[in-house]
């Protein structure tokens, strides 16, 4: 069948004056307006296309694909506010609609706003909802301890930054676990760390233990070819110095330092880390 929200694979049925008419393996037809049709193409030949509602409520098909689609979350643009709520750019013509409902704090135009798009049963349309918790389940969960996940930065709090975990679940990484730039909207890789009473998810970029080794001595052999061969850094520095000059933790510095060191790619003296 058609998926209203998604990319579908379809193949052209027949061209009219209006654009060509497309099908799937159920029968079931959606246009493909002029502006879209391929300058070259035969009957029967298959296309993806992002089908949606046009301004008259009609399914129509498109070769644009939009910055989100059913199902997603993403960081979209408010290009207006009417009296019926906020429009938002998400990469077609006509653009993507949040109702005044759907707004964790009320939108305003140029202000950009993390989202997720999703299907109203009741109208039959793409919709968004900046109130993106309530598309998320921890009740059960489809990840263990030690999974490495897709991440998407979702909002700050006291105590760290909220992420989507696999567009399903929602976690937390600790504010000390953070050891470089993130913002909201980012896609990240991470691993659940712990989980806690209630399926609470305790997330950390990166990877876990022995695992996160290999990531962080070739960020520690990146600094020292990019420095001559010489790291200022040592075992006994300062936690918030190696956070600002390598963007990870004590702990995972002295375990990739001792990586290099039995590798014999590195040499540790008194004053710093030196290339072997």
């Amino acid at each position: 069948m058609i998926h209203l929200g998604q990319i579908n694979t379809l193949e052209i049925l027949r061209e009219t004056d209006h654009g060509v008419y497309l099908i799937d393996d159920e029968d079931n037809e959606v246009l493909l307006p002029n502006r879209y049709v391929p300058e070259a193409f035969k009957i029967w030949d298959k296309i993806d296309v992002f089908v949606y509602l046009d301004n008259e409520e009609r399914p129509v098909a498109s070769t644009d694909f939009p910055y989100i689609t059913k199902g997603d979350f993403a960081v979209l643009r408010c290009n207006q506010v009417t009296e019926y709520g906020a429009f938002l750019d998400w990469g077609l013509v006509k653009e993507l609609f949040c109702p005044f409902k759907e707004q964790a704090f009320k939108m305003k135009p140029g202000g950009w706003y993390l989202v997720h798009c999703y299907l109203d049963e009741k109208t039959d349309r793409l919709v968004a909802s900046s109130k993106t918790n309530r598309f998320l389940d921890n009740k059960e969960l489809t990840v263990a301890e030690f999974d490495e996940v897709d991440l998407i930065v979702s909002h700050p709090s006291d105590i760290g930054m909220n992420v989507i975990v696999n567009k399903r679940h929602l976690g937390l990484i600790y504010k000390d676990q953070v050891f470089k730039d993130i913002s909201v909207g980012d896609r990240l890789k991470g691993i659940v760390k712990k989980i806690r009473p209630g399926n609470k998810l305790d997330i950390a970029l990166g990877q876990i233990g022995y695992r996160n080794i290999e990531p962080n001595a070739e960020r520690i052999m990146q600094e020292l070819d990019d420095n001559d061969g010489y790291l200022n850094l040592t075992d006994k520095s300062d936690p918030e110095a190696i956070k600002e000059q390598l963007q990870m933790s004590k702990k995972n510095f002295k375990k990739a330092v001792g990586s290099l060191y039995k590798q014999r790619l590195i040499e540790i003296k008194p004053d710093g880390i030196y290339l072997v």
